[in-house]
C-alpha cells in the first residue's frame, strides 16, 4: 500500500473529542484508528491506587464512538496505556468497559490483551543480574527492599508485541502501560512503513491536535504514512497544522532538540524537514531510526509512602496577610509542643499560600499586592489517624492563633467546605523508575473472542 492512514481521535482517551471531526477521519481509508490512554503526568497516585485518569463515563463516551466505528469498519482499535498507568487493574476495566460496548451493539470482535505488569520477584532476579539501571543519575540504584514495597510495577512496551497482535488478526489491542509512540508506530510497521516515519508520526499523533493551531488534546488528527515521508492534519475546520505548530510538537517533552530514545533504538531528527504541501497538511520528511545496540524498557513502580489530611481556607485580614509566613511557623512550633510524644519525623506540616508565592515559592519574583490569599495546609503522615489528629490541631491552632495588632478574637481562617478537613487517603510515590535491559520481548498477549 502506499499510503498507511492513522487516525488519532484525541490526545488522551477520555479527554472527549468533537464527534464531527472522528467521523471526517472516518471518511477516509483508515488502517488503524489508535488512542493514548495514559501519562505519568497525574503522578505515581494512578499507579499506586490502582485508579484511572478519567472517570468510567467519559471512558465508555469515547470507547464507544471507536470501537463502534472501528468493529463496524473493521478498522484495527489500539488502546496505549490502557486506564492511565496501564496495570492489570486498568487494563481489566478498560476491558470490562469494551465488553459492555460490544454487548451493547451486538458486535463481534477479537481482543488482543497484552500485559505490561512484573512480579516482584522478576524484578528482583533482573536486578540481581546487574540487567538494571536508574534512568537518570538524581535516581538512586534499586534495591530489593524497594522493589518489595512497590504494589504496581510496570513496564513501557515497544511495537513488537502490538505488531504481532496485529499479524494474529485482532480486531482491538488494548495495550498495558506502552511507550506513548508505539502503538501508533505499529500500524506504519505492520504496513512495512519506514520505523523512523512510523515513530516519528507516533510521537506527533500521541497527543492529538496538540500538534495543530489552536492546540488541544480534545481534537482528532488524522497522520498519513507514505514511502519517504509522513502528513499531518486536523480533522477540525477550526485548526490547522502549519510547519511551526507540528515542529514544536517534535520537541514535546523531550530531553534533547532532536534525539528521541525508545525502547531499542534512538529516533533521529536532526536532519527533517517540514513543509506546508497544501492548506493545513503538513508533510515531514527524513525522520531516522537508529537501532540500540542493547533495549531497554522502562520500568515504573509505586509503592505507599504516607498518608494526606488537607484543609482548604480564606485569609483576607490584611495584618494576618502580612505576617502570614511568620504564623505558619508559629502554628507548626506550637503543634509540634502539643504532640511532643509524637516522632517529628512521623509527619510533615506543609503551607501554601495561593495568591502568595505559593507556585514558586521563594522563587516568586512578582511582588505580593493582593488583598486576600487562599491557604492550603496539609499533613503528611505515617498513618490516616495521626495525620488527621494533627491536621485538626494545626488546624484549630491557626484558627484561634492570636498575633499582635489583631482586632478580633477569632475567625482568622474562612471555610468554604464543612467539615474543613478533607481526609485524603494514601499518598504514593515513585519507588521504581529504571531501565531494565532485555534480550525478547517479555509482555504476555491473551486473545479474548467477543459478541455474538
Amino acid at each position: 500500500m502506499k499510503e498507511i492512514k492513522i487516525l488519532s481521535p484525541c490526545g488522551m482517551l477520555g479527554y472527549g473529542f468533537p464527534a464531527s471531526s472522528f467521523m471526517k477521519g472516518l471518511e477516509e481509508e483508515l488502517h488503524g484508528i489508535v488512542v493514548d490512554a495514559g501519562s505519568t503526568d497525574a503522578g505515581p497516585h494512578k499507579l499506586g491506587a490502582g485508579v484511572s485518569i478519567v472517570s468510567k463515563r467519559a471512558l465508555r463516551k469515547d470507547l464507544e464512538l471507536i470501537v463502534t466505528n472501528g468493529v463496524a469498519g473493521k478498522i484495527p482499535v489500539i488502546i496505549g496505556s490502557a486506564g492511565g498507568a496501564g496495570a492489570k487493574p486498568h487494563v481489566e476495566s478498560t476491558i470490562e468497559i469494551i465488553q459492555e460496548i460490544l454487548k451493547d451493539h451486538s458486535l463481534k470482535a477479537k481482543i488482543a490483551v497484552i500485559w505490561a505488569d512484573f512480579s516482584q520477584e522478576t524484578i528482583i532476579e533482573a536486578n540481581r543480574s546487574n540487567r538494571i539501571q536508574p534512568l537518570t543519575a538524581n535516581i538512586p540504584p534499586l534495591t530489593e527492599e524497594t522493589i518489595k514495597e512497590s504494589i504496581n510495577i510496570v513496564a513501557q512496551m515497544g511495537h513488537e508485541p502490538i505488531l504481532e497482535a496485529l499479524e494474529n488478526g485482532s480486531d482491538i489491542i488494548i495495550c498495558g502501560r506502552a511507550y506513548d509512540p508505539s502503538p501508533f508506530a505499529a500500524i506504519g510497521i505492520y504496513h512495512q512503513k519506514d520505523p523512523g516515519l512510523s515513530y516519528h508520526l507516533g510521537k506527533i499523533l500521541e497527543c492529538g491536535a496538540l500538534c495543530a493551531e489552536p492546540g488541544t488534546t480534545k481534537d482528532s488528527i488524522l497522520g498519513t504514512i507514505k514511502e519517504d515521508s509522513f502528513t499531518v492534519q486536523s480533522l477540525n475546520p477550526q485548526r490547522k497544522c502549519t510547519p511551526i505548530s507540528v515542529a514544536a510538537h517534535t520537541f514535546y517533552e523531550k530531553e534533547h532538540p532532536y534525539l528521541l530514545h525508545g525502547p531499542g533504538f534512538t529516533l533521529d531528527l536532526s536532519a527533517c524537514e517540514f513543509q506546508e504541501i497544501s492548506e493545513g497538511v503538513v508533510e515531514v520528511t527524513n525522520s531516522r531510526l537508529i537501532p540500540s545496540e542493547k533495549t531497554f524498557i522502562k520500568l515504573e513502580g509505586a509503592k505507599k509512602a504516607a498518608y494526606r489530611t488537607f484543609v482548604i481556607a480564606g485569609v483576607r485580614d490584611p495584618i494576618l496577610i502580612d505576617n502570614i509566613e511568620e504564623i505558619e511557623h508559629r502554628v507548626k512550633e506550637q503543634t509540634a509542643e502539643y504532640y511532643s510524644e509524637i516522632n517529628p519525623e512521623d509527619y510533615q506540616v506543609n503551607f501554601f499560600n495561593y495568591g502568595m508565592n505559593a507556585v514558586l515559592g521563594s522563587k516568586e519574583k512578582a511582588p505580593f499586592n493582593g488583598h486576600e490569599i487562599g491557604v492550603m495546609f496539609e499533613v503528611i503522615a505515617k498513618t490516616q489517624e495521626l495525620a488527621n489528629s494533627i491536621c485538626a490541631t494545626v488546624r484549630s491552632t491557626f484558627l484561634h492563633f492570636g498575633y499582635e495588632k489583631r482586632k478580633s478574637t477569632a475567625g482568622n481562617l474562612a471555610f468554604p467546605f464543612a467539615p474543613s478537613d478533607i481526609e485524603f487517603g494514601p499518598v504514593y510515590e515513585f519507588s521504581i523508575y529504571h531501565l531494565m535491559e532485555i534480550d525478547e520481548s517479555p509482555f504476555q498477549i491473551e486473545y479474548l473472542e467477543e459478541g455474538d
